[in-house]
């Protein structure tokens, strides 16, 4: 007989057959799948700094949001220069300061940066005292000024109120609103659409023209009809649950159709059905065989609605019907660029637009990888 050498396999065939087999979560495969998306990736990263900024906003203010100094200062640019233009360390900002020349035209002291006193710069460094997630008191900043001295990297608002300060501060009021109001959100359109698509029949047809009653609203004046409703001496906590309120009221319903359409669809499968047969209740199979199946569309819904809240709150803020001082939101900090001249002569009051674009971008970058990641197809 002839003998046959066996030819030892492929090196790919060898590392196939190696490879460790086990079922991906689907978890797994949607992590697997947002990875490769850079937008989305970066949308999680901005998401996760942000809401770190909002829990830990008194550590990284470098002031206290409510002091005062020079209104309408222009920021202070950080520099690695010495008042001679050599190369410095550690860095510096310059204060204004009125030197002992006089203005030519209108015989006033001429105001310029005061190099012959730099205020340091550092991290971690000692400032205005607060208390860490309100139990803890701490006067330890990311950053700042090393001697304690007030520094404005965006400017101040017409008060001397630091606005780089007030805006991290004020993080933390519009992304509690905006969070909130989703969660609110989600859970009454959620469960309003899942109850609703699934029963069907004539309470499906009633739960629907009342859904279509809500959404017929024309919502900008309701939401200034209703928060005007409140006395302006109310309390703070009052007005702005009352203001969370009403958001939410308004806006379960674009959630509840979106998933009564996929109750529809899914309330029709075999496991459904299975599960009817073996004598399954009716909240059994709603809120453990169809709720699971729908919390991809969910999630997703979430991501996106976020930044329209958060546009909503800035808005109302900005008309002055959102949130009332002493708190602070983005919104609120805004009402200062209602006047054109006030814009165009201090450009740095707008800082916290630049705040609410980037949140806006950072879940919607979120939301579109959370999308392609969650169905691919």
């Amino acid at each position: 007989m002839l003998a046959f050498d066996s030819a030892p396999p492929p090196p790919h065939e060898e590392s196939v057959k190696n490879a460790p087999h086990g079922n991906e979560s689907y978890l797994a495969l949607v992590w697997r799948r947002l990875r490769r998306s850079w937008t989305g990736m970066m949308g999680l990263v901005l998401v996760g700094l942000l809401l770190l900024m909002a829990v830990f906003a008194d550590f990284f203010a470098p002031m206290d949001p409510k002091a005062t100094d020079v209104g309408f200062a222009p920021p202070q640019v950080i520099s690695f220069r010495d008042k001679d233009g050599n190369f410095a360390y550690p860095p510096r900002v310059y204060a204004l300061g009125e030197s002992a020349e006089l203005d030519p035209v209108t015989f006033q002291p001429i105001v310029g940066p005061d190099y012959d006193n730099p205020r340091y710069l550092g991290f971690f460094v000692k400032g205005a005292e607060y208390k860490l997630l309100g139990l803890v008191a701490a006067n330890r900043h990311f950053f700042g000024s090393v001697d304690g001295q007030p520094v404005h990297f965006l400017g101040t608002d017409k008060f001397g109120r630091d606005i780089l300060s007030r805006a991290i501060i004020g993080s933390r009021i519009s992304l509690m609103i905006a969070l909130t109001v989703v969660f609110i959100v989600t859970m009454v359109g959620t469960t309003v659409g899942m109850v609703s698509g699934y029963f069907g029949g004539t309470f499906d047809a009633w739960v629907q023209r009342f859904v279509e009653i809500v959404l017929a609203f024309p919502q900008l004046p309701l939401y200034l009809a209703l928060t005007s409703l409140i006395p302006v001496t109310a309390p703070t906590n009052v007005f702005l649950a009352f203001v969370i309120v009403v958001m939410s009221a308004l806006g379960w319903a674009q959630m509840s159709r979106e998933v009564r359409g996929k109750t529809l669809a899914l309330a029709r499968i075999d496991y459904v059905r299975a599960a009817m047969a073996v004598g399954a209740t009716d909240r059994r199979i709603i809120f453990q065989h169809i709720f699971p199946n729908v919390m991809s569309h969910v999630i997703v819904a979430v991501t996106l609605h976020i930044p329209s809240v958060v546009l909503l709150e800035s808005f109302l803020g900005f008309l002055g019907f959102a949130v009332k001082p002493p708190l602070i939101s983005w919104g609120l900090m805004l009402q200062d660029t209602a006047n054109y001249s006030v814009i165009g002569t201090y450009p740095w009051i707008l800082a916290p637009v630049g705040f609410v674009l980037v949140t806006v971008f950072a879940f919607n970058a979120l939301g579109d990888g959370l999308r392609d990641a969650v169905d691919p197809y």
